[in-house]
Protein backbone atom coordinates (compact mmCIF):
# COMPACT_ATOMS: atom_id res chain seq x y z
CA UNK A 1 0.00 0.00 0.00
CA UNK A 2 2.88 2.36 0.85
CA UNK A 3 4.51 1.69 -2.53
CA UNK A 4 1.23 2.51 -4.31
CA UNK A 5 0.94 5.78 -2.37
CA UNK A 6 4.52 6.71 -3.27
CA UNK A 7 3.86 5.91 -6.95
CA UNK A 8 0.73 8.10 -6.93
CA UNK A 9 2.70 10.91 -5.29
CA UNK A 10 5.46 10.66 -7.91
CA UNK A 11 2.93 10.58 -10.74
CA UNK A 12 1.08 13.61 -9.35
CA UNK A 13 4.29 15.62 -8.91
CA UNK A 14 5.33 14.70 -12.47
CA UNK A 15 1.98 15.87 -13.89
CA UNK A 16 2.20 19.06 -11.81
CA UNK A 17 5.72 19.89 -13.03
CA UNK A 18 4.64 19.34 -16.67
CA UNK A 19 1.68 21.65 -16.15
CA UNK A 20 3.94 24.30 -14.65
CA UNK A 21 6.40 24.03 -17.57
CA UNK A 22 3.64 24.67 -20.10
CA UNK A 23 2.65 28.27 -19.34
CA UNK A 24 -0.97 28.98 -20.27
CA UNK A 25 -1.54 31.49 -23.07
CA UNK A 26 -2.44 34.87 -21.61
CA UNK A 27 -5.44 36.93 -22.72
CA UNK A 28 -8.98 37.91 -21.75
CA UNK A 29 -10.48 37.34 -25.20
CA UNK A 30 -10.08 34.86 -28.05
CA UNK A 31 -8.29 37.53 -30.12
CA UNK A 32 -5.81 38.22 -27.31
CA UNK A 33 -5.08 34.53 -26.76
CA UNK A 34 -4.70 33.90 -30.51
CA UNK A 35 -2.24 36.75 -31.09
CA UNK A 36 -0.24 35.86 -27.95
CA UNK A 37 -0.05 32.25 -29.13
CA UNK A 38 1.26 33.34 -32.55
CA UNK A 39 3.83 35.70 -31.04
CA UNK A 40 5.12 32.98 -28.67
CA UNK A 41 5.66 30.64 -31.64
CA UNK A 42 9.17 31.23 -32.97
CA UNK A 43 8.12 30.04 -36.46
CA UNK A 44 5.44 32.78 -36.72
CA UNK A 45 6.50 35.50 -34.32
CA UNK A 46 7.63 38.95 -35.55
CA UNK A 47 9.58 39.39 -32.30
CA UNK A 48 13.36 39.59 -32.25
CA UNK A 49 15.05 36.53 -30.70
CA UNK A 50 16.05 38.45 -27.56
CA UNK A 51 12.46 39.67 -27.02
CA UNK A 52 10.99 36.24 -27.73
CA UNK A 53 13.06 34.71 -24.91
CA UNK A 54 11.28 36.79 -22.27
CA UNK A 55 7.90 37.14 -24.00
CA UNK A 56 4.88 36.28 -21.85
CA UNK A 57 2.18 38.21 -23.68
CA UNK A 58 1.35 41.53 -25.31
CA UNK A 59 -0.14 44.46 -23.41
CA UNK A 60 -3.76 45.18 -24.28
CA UNK A 61 -6.30 47.81 -23.41
CA UNK A 62 -9.11 46.24 -21.38
CA UNK A 63 -11.86 44.87 -23.62
CA UNK A 64 -14.53 47.56 -24.05
CA UNK A 65 -17.84 46.91 -25.82
CA UNK A 66 -18.19 50.59 -26.74
CA UNK A 67 -15.40 50.03 -29.28
CA UNK A 68 -17.40 47.35 -31.11
CA UNK A 69 -19.38 49.35 -33.67
CA UNK A 70 -21.60 48.73 -36.67
CA UNK A 71 -20.40 50.86 -39.57
CA UNK A 72 -22.14 51.80 -42.79
CA UNK A 73 -20.05 50.93 -45.85
CA UNK A 74 -20.23 53.27 -48.83
CA UNK A 75 -18.56 51.54 -51.78
CA UNK A 76 -16.17 53.51 -54.00
CA UNK A 77 -16.06 51.32 -57.14
CA UNK A 78 -14.32 53.91 -59.33
CA UNK A 79 -11.18 54.25 -57.23
CA UNK A 80 -7.95 53.14 -58.90
CA UNK A 81 -5.10 51.22 -57.33
CA UNK A 82 -2.36 53.54 -56.18
CA UNK A 83 0.92 53.28 -54.33
CA UNK A 84 0.86 53.12 -50.55
CA UNK A 85 4.25 53.79 -48.99
CA UNK A 86 5.77 51.44 -46.44
CA UNK A 87 8.40 51.77 -43.72
CA UNK A 88 11.00 50.53 -46.25
CA UNK A 89 11.52 51.19 -49.96
CA UNK A 90 8.89 48.55 -50.79
CA UNK A 91 5.68 49.95 -52.29
CA UNK A 92 2.25 48.31 -52.17
CA UNK A 93 -0.70 48.74 -54.50
CA UNK A 94 -3.95 49.42 -52.69
CA UNK A 95 -7.24 51.08 -53.50
CA UNK A 96 -9.97 52.58 -51.35
CA UNK A 97 -12.65 49.88 -51.36
CA UNK A 98 -15.13 52.04 -49.48
CA UNK A 99 -15.76 54.57 -46.74
CA UNK A 100 -16.87 53.38 -43.31
CA UNK A 101 -18.98 55.74 -41.19
CA UNK A 102 -19.77 55.00 -37.57
CA UNK A 103 -20.07 56.43 -34.07
CA UNK A 104 -17.90 55.83 -31.03
CA UNK A 105 -19.09 57.25 -27.72
CA UNK A 106 -21.46 59.59 -29.58
CA UNK A 107 -18.78 60.94 -31.95
CA UNK A 108 -19.28 60.70 -35.75
CA UNK A 109 -16.24 59.14 -37.41
CA UNK A 110 -15.17 57.78 -40.78
CA UNK A 111 -12.31 55.72 -42.18
CA UNK A 112 -11.24 54.53 -45.62
CA UNK A 113 -11.00 50.76 -45.90
CA UNK A 114 -8.56 49.35 -48.45
CA UNK A 115 -8.19 46.42 -50.82
CA UNK A 116 -4.73 45.08 -51.68
CA UNK A 117 -4.02 44.27 -55.34
CA UNK A 118 -1.64 41.37 -54.65
CA UNK A 119 -3.73 39.76 -51.91
CA UNK A 120 -6.86 39.83 -54.08
CA UNK A 121 -5.26 37.24 -56.34
CA UNK A 122 -4.98 34.73 -53.49
CA UNK A 123 -8.04 32.59 -52.83
CA UNK A 124 -7.90 32.91 -49.04
CA UNK A 125 -7.60 36.71 -49.22
CA UNK A 126 -9.91 37.58 -52.11
CA UNK A 127 -12.44 39.14 -49.71
CA UNK A 128 -9.83 40.64 -47.35
CA UNK A 129 -10.02 44.32 -46.42
CA UNK A 130 -7.32 46.36 -44.69
CA UNK A 131 -8.27 49.01 -42.14
CA UNK A 132 -5.31 51.09 -40.90
CA UNK A 133 -5.91 53.99 -38.52
CA UNK A 134 -4.23 56.61 -36.36
CA UNK A 135 -5.65 58.00 -33.11
CA UNK A 136 -4.73 60.06 -30.07
CA UNK A 137 -3.16 57.13 -28.16
CA UNK A 138 -0.35 56.82 -30.76
CA UNK A 139 3.14 57.45 -29.44
CA UNK A 140 2.09 57.09 -25.80
CA UNK A 141 -0.26 54.24 -24.98
CA UNK A 142 -0.11 52.67 -28.44
CA UNK A 143 2.42 52.34 -31.26
CA UNK A 144 3.34 55.69 -32.81
CA UNK A 145 2.79 54.55 -36.39
CA UNK A 146 -0.86 53.60 -35.89
CA UNK A 147 -2.57 50.24 -35.88
CA UNK A 148 -4.38 47.85 -38.23
CA UNK A 149 -7.64 45.88 -38.22
CA UNK A 150 -8.36 42.94 -40.55
CA UNK A 151 -11.83 42.82 -42.11
CA UNK A 152 -13.73 40.85 -44.76
CA UNK A 153 -16.05 42.15 -47.49
CA UNK A 154 -19.60 42.01 -46.08
CA UNK A 155 -22.67 40.80 -47.94
CA UNK A 156 -24.60 44.01 -47.30
CA UNK A 157 -23.72 47.66 -46.71
CA UNK A 158 -22.90 47.38 -43.01
CA UNK A 159 -20.05 45.76 -41.17
CA UNK A 160 -18.95 45.33 -37.57
CA UNK A 161 -15.61 46.90 -36.61
CA UNK A 162 -14.14 45.64 -33.35
CA UNK A 163 -11.39 48.05 -32.30
CA UNK A 164 -10.51 45.60 -29.53
CA UNK A 165 -8.83 43.58 -32.33
CA UNK A 166 -6.60 46.47 -33.45
CA UNK A 167 -3.00 45.27 -33.67
CA UNK A 168 0.43 46.77 -34.27
CA UNK A 169 2.31 46.50 -37.57
CA UNK A 170 5.13 43.94 -37.41
CA UNK A 171 7.68 46.75 -37.67
CA UNK A 172 6.61 47.86 -34.17
CA UNK A 173 8.49 44.76 -32.97
CA UNK A 174 11.23 44.35 -35.54
CA UNK A 175 12.51 46.86 -38.10
CA UNK A 176 13.36 44.12 -40.59
CA UNK A 177 9.67 44.13 -41.60
CA UNK A 178 8.11 46.40 -44.21
CA UNK A 179 4.78 47.84 -43.05
CA UNK A 180 2.25 50.03 -44.90
CA UNK A 181 2.23 53.58 -43.53
CA UNK A 182 -1.23 54.63 -42.32
CA UNK A 183 -2.61 57.39 -44.59
CA UNK A 184 -3.15 60.67 -42.75
CA UNK A 185 -6.83 60.74 -43.79
CA UNK A 186 -7.38 57.70 -41.57
CA UNK A 187 -6.73 59.71 -38.40
CA UNK A 188 -9.46 59.50 -35.74
CA UNK A 189 -9.63 62.64 -33.62
CA UNK A 190 -10.01 60.79 -30.31
CA UNK A 191 -8.24 58.20 -28.17
CA UNK A 192 -9.14 54.65 -29.19
CA UNK A 193 -8.38 52.85 -25.93
CA UNK A 194 -8.85 49.36 -27.34
CA UNK A 195 -6.68 46.66 -28.88
CA UNK A 196 -2.94 46.11 -28.59
CA UNK A 197 -0.86 48.65 -26.70
CA UNK A 198 2.69 49.83 -27.44
CA UNK A 199 5.40 47.16 -27.20
CA UNK A 200 8.21 47.74 -24.73
CA UNK A 201 11.36 46.27 -26.25
CA UNK A 202 14.12 44.87 -24.08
Amino acid sequence: MKIQTILYALLFSSILSCAQDKTPIQGETEFQRTINSEYKDASKSPLKAKDLKTFKGLDFFKFDESYVVTATLELTPDTKFSTMKTTTTRLTQKRVFGILTFKIKGKDLKLNVYQDKALMQKEEYKDYLFLPFLDDTNGEQSYGGGRYIDLRIPEGNTMVIDFNTAYNPYCAYNDKFSCPIVPRENYLDMAIEAGVKAFHKH
